[in-house]
């Protein structure tokens, strides 16, 4: 249904009004004329048209023309005479004793046209014109949905008149009741009839679905509320609260208002084609500002409308409130910042459950991100909503968690900004703070961004941008490819491979144990089976060389499957062990050639200062203590080693020992098949010496 434009006022949109009103006065003058034998002497003028009528009819019907006319006179009805033209002819045919054709479409401008001509029962006589109009609306009209609302529409181009003699008001009233019964009858309970936004809990805003939700057949009653201009529809939301309807009924019809005349990119259109219908010569300057200002009142109407706080968290999904804010924004106006702050707060309260989808950004892609007005209120909603778990001293470990990951998530989108500064990205990043984050993949994600982002970066810089960065608390994926991200810093990247290491060795332990476990439980349940199965044999007496050994064989079989079973899961686990093992050595090799150019940039630039201390010998590094084993593969370490030996520098020896042991653990790993091979060769060379 579209909104009702003010012009629209014409009775003949009836399509119960006849199309041949003129000459059916004409003809009703005429035979009065015979009638009585007097001529017309009263002309009366309304709007463009005129109406040759007798004197004696209007006075006995009507108090406005009983003090107007004398034995001949010329009335002029004001410009704003209810109805017009179309309707004074009708009244002139009720005037006349025609039959009035009243109807929905101009019941609301006979009522006050009537009004203003003063045709009450007191000079008329019962059934008058006032009277009769008034029955027709309590009895007809106001029983039924489509003629409350056709009169509601009408009464827009009969303002102040229709208000001061309460037709909007008890329509209004009669909408708000139907619409309460619409939700309590029984029947509609039974199907899926009731409005609900739960379909947009769980999903980020979605403008198409909200439509398709008042598109259905079961709420037509909502989308005709949602067509009503915002002043009846203010007082109709009123009205539905004051006579009992439930919040979580009343808050969608908001949404689905909103939804259609304020966040709907046809919202402006619609603006535009009404300034235009109002005044053809504006330019369009002037119409955007028009459209604005409507816009504007509508949704500060809106937010006036909404009822704030955490009660109402499960009924209006926070991703509404951020459109809301994104559409104020746009729009702009010093009047908005009230509201504003309301929806920022409401924001606040609901931020746990929101999407990253939802969020504000720039419009504009060749403007700084950093800088934009969207991004400084996202930083503001998240500042607040830290400030005030710090003011209550209270706040759910889970929401804290979601909110995190929520703000690096967001953080991941505007680090490819190029003007943002490692210290701006550093800033936005402890907004919130670090004991939120329960994981560290969604800031891995955002750190990675912005520094493939930014490739100039400095080591130093690196090192400060990934400082709150914890390996411990990535998952193994991300650790994998941490380890193989060339633009991390060296820090970074060692404190990775220590992880995987550790992380290895726990699921070789996981394994053995499980293993371990499971052939144990397997081996004792068929002893305990087997004794049980023979002792009760023996007791009995009852079974035979076949049957004893159908009972051996029923264990085995299952030991052996259950064996077959673990080792598969083995090989699995080993299978990925040895992927991890070979991505990992790769990535060794990679770091001994950063390492060695590491070495000789040093020994450049110390060359002129520090001449005479010779590069530390490897026995620092307890080397000269192994067994044979680890002399035959000390060959493949000895560059590394070498390379981190030659580090004289403090900030790095403690990461180079580090990654030192942990070359000798992946050494390790990896020949683990050959371990045992020395052994036997050094304990056979024992005996012979």
């Amino acid at each position: 249904m579209e909104a009702f434009s003010p012009k629209d006022s014409s009775i003949l949109s009836s399509p119960y009004s006849s199309p041949n009103l003129s000459a059916l006065l004409k003809i009703k003058v005429i035979s009065w004329s015979q009638e009585t034998g007097l001529p017309v002497t009263v002309r009366v003028r309304v709007a463009n048209r005129s109406f040759n009528l007798h004197k004696s009819p209007l006075i006995s019907k009507s108090g406005y023309f009983k003090r107007q006319l004398d034995e001949w006179q010329e009335v002029d009805l004001p410009s704003n005479f209810p109805g017009g033209s179309e309707t004074f002819e009708m009244i002139a045919l009720f005037i006349y004793g025609s039959s009035t054709f009243i109807d929905p479409f101009n019941v609301a401008s006979l009522r006050c046209a009537a009004e203003f001509l003063e045709m009450t029962e007191a000079l008329g006589g019962p059934g008058n014109l006032c009277e009769r109009t008034d029955l027709y609306l309590t009895q007809v009209i106001l029983q039924s949905w489509d003629d409350t609302l056709i009169v509601l529409q009408k009464c827009q181009a009969l303002l102040p008149c229709a208000e001061e003699l309460l037709i909007v008001s008890r329509c209004i009233e009669s909408l708000a009741f139907m619409a309460c019964m619409e939700i309590l009858d029984p029947e509609r309970k039974r199907k899926k009839g009731i409005v609900s936004l739960e379909a947009l809990a769980s999903e980020p805003w979605n403008r198409k679905l909200v439509k398709e939700i008042v598109s259905d057949q079961d709420h037509l009653w909502v989308k005709d509320l949602v067509a009503l201009p915002f002043g009846f529809f203010k007082r109709v939301i009123g009205s539905l609260r004051r006579q009992g309807m439930k919040e979580k009924y009343v808050s969608p019809i908001i949404v689905f208002y909103a939804n259609k005349w304020v966040i709907s990119k046809k919202t402006r259109q619609f603006w535009e084609c009404l300034c235009d219908n109002d005044d053809d010569n504006n330019n369009s300057n002037t119409r955007d500002d028009d459209t604005s200002e409507k816009v504007l009142e509508t949704l500060k109407g809106i937010l006036n409308l909404l009822h704030v706080g955490s009660k109402v968290s499960k009924i209006i999904p926070v991703g509404f409130y951020f459109a809301l804010l994104a559409r104020s924004l746009e729009l702009g106006g010093s009047s908005m910042v009230e509201g504003k702050e309301r929806l920022q707060q409401q924001i606040v309260y609901l931020l746990p459950l929101a999407h990253v989808e939802d969020f504000l950004l720039p419009k504009q892609l060749t403007e700084s991100l950093t800088s934009s007005m969207e991004v400084g209120v996202m930083e503001s909603i998240f500042s607040s909503y830290v400030l005030s778990n710090i003011e209550m001293k209270q706040s759910p470990p889970m929401g804290n968690t979601i909110v995190a990951e929520l703000w690096d998530s967001y953080l991941s989108l505007i680090a490819h900004d190029p003007n943002m500064t490692p210290k701006k990205f550093m800033n936005l990043v402890e907004i919130v703070p670090i004991s939120y984050r329960n994981n560290h993949d969604h800031l891995y994600a955002a750190m990675n961004t912005y520094i493939q982002a930014h490739p100039h970066l400095s080591q130093e810089e690196k090192n400060t941008v990934c400082k709150y960065l914890n390996c411990q608390k990535l998952s193994q994926e991300l650790c994998v490819e941490a380890v193989q991200n060339e633009f991390m810093p060296l820090r970074l990247i060692v404190q990775a491979l220590f992880i995987q290491q550790l992380n290895t060795q726990h699921a070789f332990k996981e394994c053995s144990e499980s293993f371990r476990f499971a052939y144990s439980r397997e081996l004792s349940g068929s002893l305990s089976s087997s004794r049980y199965q023979n002792s009760k044999s023996q007791n009995l007496g009852e079974s035979d060389h076949e049957g004893e050994i159908m009972i051996m064989n029923k264990p085995l079989s299952c030991l052996l499957e259950s064996d077959q079973l673990v080792m598969q899961k083995k090989s699995e686990i080993l299978a990925a062990a040895k992927k991890e093992y070979e991505s990992t050595s790769f990535r060794i090799q990679n770091l001994e050639q950063e390492l060695v150019s590491l070495k000789k940039s040093l020994r450049l630039k110390k060359s002129a200062k520090e001449t005479e201390e010779d590069p530390p010998k490897m026995s620092n590094f307890g080397l000269e203590g192994r067994s044979y084993s680890s002399k035959r593969r000390n060959n493949s370490l000895g560059q590394v080693t070498s390379c981190i030996g030659s580090v004289n520098f403090s900030s790095q020896r403690k990461y180079a020992g580090r990654l030192l042991k942990i070359f000798r653990r992946v050494t390790l790993f990896g020949r683990a098949k050959l371990k045992k091979k020395p052994s036997v060769t050094g304990s056979y060379r024992n005996k012979q010496v």
